[in-house]
Formats: C-alpha cells, structure tokens, sequence
C-alpha cells in the first residue's frame, strides 16, 4: 500500500527532528484559471512548538520546472538546463535543509521562515551529486534506524 501524500515524514538532521511535507498550489486569474504553479516543501522543527516551520518554495518560471503533469514526476523541481531533484526523496530534502541552516536559518525561532527554492538549489543538488556513490545518490537516512540505507535497497 503507498504511502499516503498528505502524510509528513519524520527527518532527523545533526540532531534535529523535523517532519516535512510537499504542496502543490496555484494562484487564480481573473478567469478562474489555475496559474503559476508553486511546489512547497515545509519542515517543522519537533517537538511540536519548539520552532516555526521553515517554507522552501519553488514557483514556476522560465527555465524552470515544477511539477504540474506529465512528463515530470511530482515531486520534480529545477532548472531546465541544470540542476535538479525531487523533492519526495529524503536524501533531496536533507541537502535543502543543510543549505538553509548554512545560510543562516535558525530552526528554534518562533514564525515561520519562507524561502525562495532556487536560491538554493544548486547547491543542494551539488552536496547530493557529491553524495552520489557508483549506484546513484546516497538517501540519508530520514530516521535514526535505517543508518547508510540507499533509496531502492532491500
């Protein structure tokens, strides 16, 4: 059975834990239409409380992709010609959150944080590449009892 979307996922980071999630959204027009696509990743430091969320948010744009159908999986974001990941791997997710909190985002401050995805992808998916073993980018682990797991190992 899958796992269900709306579900957050727990991440344990240098002694931190956040649980993440992943939206989707749209602005309106003035016709109704559904415009410039925005892909969200939200992390919450826990305990509940304890910090305000931290926002990276991708919107669309020229020569950039977010996911909004077919061909890109959902999770997609990035560069046309560059850098990019998705967004539902815990490895992806642990690089974006290494480069906030290198520059400079404070999980224990109260409010909430939104952050201008680009602004961090390539470095992110640099610190991934760098990962990256012969088999493809090391997933860190996204809780204290999978250590070393890889995405796809049994």
């Amino acid at each position: 059975m899958p796992r269900s979307s709306k579900k957050p996922r727990r991440l344990v980071a240098d002694g931190g834990v956040f649980l993440w999630t992943t939206s989707h959204s749209h602005r309106r027009d003035d016709d109704g239409r559904a415009v410039d696509c925005r892909q969200t990743l939200s992390l919450v430091p826990q305990p509940a409380g304890s910090g305000g969320p931290l926002r990276i948010v991708f919107a669309g744009g020229p020569d950039r992709y977010v996911p909004g159908g077919a061909p890109l999986g959902s999770g997609d974001v990035g560069f046309i010609h560059g850098a990019g990941l998705n967004l539902h791997e815990p490895g992806a997710v642990r690089a974006l959150l290494d480069v906030a909190l290198a520059r400079g985002w404070q999980p224990g401050e109260r409010g909430g944080t939104e952050v201008d995805g680009w602004s961090l992808l390539e470095a992110a998916a640099a610190a991934r590449a760098a990962a990256a073993g012969p088999d493809g980018p090391l997933d860190l682990p996204s809780a204290p009892d999978v250590p070393g797991s890889r995405a796809g190992s049994p």
